[in-house]
């Protein structure tokens, strides 16, 4: 057991003490120090404490910037001193020379506004004379006197006094007191009576400040090499201009500029034209002034023939079982477009080269074009580069400028290659159907050289004005639509269609892909939101009905970036669980609803399907007849070409209209209004015809049409049906409605083998080569039974 020692005090202290504010830092008990005071409270108190025993109470302001503190902007603990000595200064305040004695506790404020008068306790320190307070004693020493000799702000007088004290609460007092540590730890030391705690606080601060001497010194060897190396470097350089100088030797950038030229030049083992142009430029590029303007035009140019890579590709190694798994594990579905991809991978293996190899991804915005471009050049181990042509009207952006324009630079081809610096790179042109055409030039037309393998073997930069094989590099295009897509620049590509996804899609690619990156980019742990089966369906039949996944992921980053900030705010506790009773308060009222279900609850009112830039769609279509003046009115916003399938539709139901009964002065004496909701948008295309003459039929013979039933056709004068494209798209759309009966051209039939059997599941097909088949399908002919 270690015996506990009461530290005596030699004089007798005072239970009432005048208390004076100190803004700095405190003053630990056993050292004579200067103080200075300039307000009238401190040197009344000091005037009136020298009439009687000398003794001041010295406690530290909370805040320094307190101006005039009171008893509560205080510590409760200080250091009682007495007044040695006290020196009148010029400026009316004083100095005075105090002795701190000891530690004290402020009772209670006898007075509370200057001056301040406070009854006190001296609590007593303790300290046990163990084996390791005399360790701790001994390691504090020996680490304060490691940080002296490695600073120089310490003198000989301070280190000679931290040897000489004997006793472990002044050690530590002293420590502390000259240690550059905040204000507020250098109180929490004046508060720790328990000397132990206080040598072990201590040397926290010690180790702190080793810390900071060692990142000092590194910081000091850092700078001091770099100015040796300058400094050296200088020197050296300054020499051996002094001696080129003595030997006559011109020595510039320019001819420093012109070496690395060559230099580069010998590397790339150039041939041909291109080795001759280039011998001519770097000949002519060393008789100019630099100076001039042409220098650094000559200058770019050769900058950018040696940044390409002109060297030979690397044989093509294609891993055809990685290929498939990297496209399976970054896309879902789209099952017939990976086997496609697969093909010429496979092809491009075989036959160890790229050449023909000019794909074109077609399919609504957001089923993933441009991310299975990436795929593709990962799993070819290839470089990527991308650009939109999307409204591009110059065609220098494509094959460059001519070097005689200012500011001339290459076209997007070559800016690629020096950014990849590979010469058999995955490129990928977005957005090729919506290129535009001005006075500058066709965009199209200078991708037609571009995208033929036959001649982008030498291919021309108007800037490099040099031939360049850019058959090595596989293209990869992407567009909404091939409809606005020149001719000649469709029967260069190879077409591959991305259709859309369903809404059971839709579900598997959002717990896949989309819910994981959309929570890891909200700050949410993939524990914490749990969305149900019905809520993700939900999204995707009442809010994300595009074809796409694009919309379907910003609403998952809305419910998520609400719940995050839910979660900010501590109004909620994880997990949290997301149903579909529960989307209306994240994503407000549903954008679709019921709008595609069509309740045919009378005649004339038909569910056609459509395909548009964005996907399928279904198209109801609603026909009234207006007793009195003979006439046909269309409205809708309907294109040129609907607007004859109508009146094809028209006639031909005219013609038909006896055989179901129908008078022939039904149409003499009414007049019908045909009409396509959804007026604001434009819809053109024949694919409507035998909808609408089915609407019509219905009109006149007042035949509801069964709501889960569907169809898509051309309609010819004579009654035929003829094929129509986008039959996926369609289907999609139709089964996203809940259809259950499609009718469709004959000639489309085959097309159903590359619809996947799950958009087709439960849906009925029926294909028809006349408009008599279709009314047989839907209607009951008068008399029949």
């Amino acid at each position: 057991m270690s015996n506990q020692q009461i530290v005596p005090l030699e004089h007798t202290l005072p239970s009432k003490l005048r208390i004076i504010p100190l803004s700095g830092k405190p003053i630990y008990p056993g050292i004579i120090t200067p103080l200075m005071l300039n307000s009238p409270e401190d040197l009344q108190s000091v005037e009136e404490v020298l009439d009687s025993d000398g003794f001041l109470g010295l406690v530290l302001v909370k805040d320094p910037d307190q101006e005039d503190p009171d008893s509560s902007d205080l510590y409760k603990t200080g250091t009682i001193a007495r007044i040695i000595k006290k020196i009148n200064l010029p400026d009316g305040g004083i100095n005075v020379i105090i002795t701190t004695l000891k530690r004290f506790t402020i009772k209670k404020y006898v007075q509370k506004q200057k001056p301040l008068v406070a009854i006190v306790t001296y609590p007593e320190e303790i300290l046990e004379e163990t084996i390791e307070v005399k360790a701790l004693t001994r390691f504090l020493l020996t680490e304060m006197k490691a940080i002296s000799e490695n600073n120089p702000l310490f003198s000989e007088e301070m280190r000679l006094n931290m040897v000489n004290i004997d006793h472990p609460g002044k050690i530590a007092d002293f420590v502390t007191g000259i240690l550059n540590i905040d204000r507020k730890d250098q109180q929490k030391i004046l508060e720790t009576f328990d000397i132990k705690l206080r040598m072990e606080h201590v040397l926290v601060f010690i180790k702190k400040e080793q810390e900071l001497l060692k990142i000092q010194k590194k910081i000091q060897s850092q700078i001091n090499d770099k100015i040796e190396h300058s400094q050296r470097e200088y020197f050296l350089k300054e020499q051996l201009r002094l001696i080129k100088q003595e030997l006559g030797i011109a020595v510039d950038t320019k001819s420093e500029e012109y070496n690395r030229f060559v230099e580069a030049m010998k590397k790339l083992s150039l041939t041909g034209e291109v080795k001759d142009q280039v011998e001519r430029e770097l000949e002519k590029f060393s008789l100019m002034d630099p100076n001039g303007s042409e220098y650094h035009v000559t200058r770019n140019y050769l900058e950018t023939i040696f940044s390409l890579p002109w060297k030979d590709a690397d044989p093509v190694k294609i891993d055809l079982i990685k290929a498939r798994r990297i496209l399976d594990a970054d896309h879902y579905g789209l099952e017939d477009v990976k086997e496609r991809i697969l093909e010429y991978l496979a092809v491009m293996s075989r036959s160890g080269s790229t050449r023909g190899s000019i794909l074109c991804l077609v399919g609504p915005p957001g089923v993933g074009k441009t991310s299975i471009g990436k795929s593709i050049a990962r799993a070819l181990k290839k470089e990527f580069f991308r650009f939109s042509v999307g409204g591009m009207r110059d065609e220098a952006e494509i094959k460059g400028h001519r070097r005689t324009y200012v500011g001339a630079m290459p076209g997007k081809i070559i800016q690629g290659l020096k950014i990849v610096k590979s010469p058999n790179p995955v490129f990928m042109i977005d957005e090729i159907d919506k290129l535009g055409q001005s006075y500058q030039g066709d965009p199209s037309s200078a991708l037609l050289e571009v995208l033929d393998p036959e001649q982008n073997s030498a291919f021309r930069d108007h800037y490099l004005d040099l031939p360049f094989d850019i058959s090595r590099i596989m293209f990869i295009t992407t567009a909404n639509t091939i409809d606005s897509i020149p001719a000649p620049l469709l029967d260069r590509m190879e077409v591959i269609r991305l259709s859309g996804y369903i809404a059971q899609e839709k579900i598997s690619i959002a717990k896949k892909y989309l819910i994981p990156k959309s929570a890891k980019k909200h700050g949410l742990a993939a524990n914490e939101v749990v969305f149900e089966k019905s809520a993700l369906l939900s999204i995707a039949e009442d809010y994300a009905r595009e074809a796409g996944v694009r919309n379907y992921e910003k609403f998952l980053d809305k419910i998520h970036r609400k719940i995050t900030k839910k979660l900010v705010e501590g109004n909620v506790s994880t997990p949290i669980n997301i149903e579909s009773s529960d989307l209306e308060a994240y994503l407000g009222m549903p954008l679709w609803r019921g709008d595609e279900q069509i309740d045919n609850k009378q005649a004339g009112i038909v569910t056609g399907l459509a395909w548009t830039n964005y996907g399928g769609d279904t198209l109801s279509i609603e026909a009234i007849a207006i007793p009195g003046k003979e006439g046909f009115t269309l409205t809708g916003q309907l294109g040129s070409v609907m607007q004859e399938s109508a009146g094809i539709a028209l006639s031909y139901v005219k013609s038909i209209a006896p055989s179901w009964g129908v008078s022939p002065d039904f149409f003499t004496q009414h007049g019908i209004h045909l009409h396509i909701p959804a007026g604001a948008t434009p819809k053109d295309g024949p694919s409507a015809g035998i909808t609408m003459a089915s609407c019509l039929l219905s009109l006149i013979t007042n035949k509801r049409i069964d709501t889960k039933t569907a169809m898509t056709g051309e309609l010819s004068l004579a009654g035929r049906v003829l094929a129509i494209g986008g039959l996926k798209e369609k289907t999609i759309a139709a089964r996203r409605a809940g259809i259950k009966d499609i009718i469709i051209p004959k000639a489309n039939e085959r097309d159903l083998t590359e619809i996947p059997d799950i958009i087709k599941k439960d849906i009925r097909f029926h294909a028809c080569t006349s408009i008599d088949q279709v009314f047989a399908l839907i209607f009951v002919k008068k008399g029949d039974k």
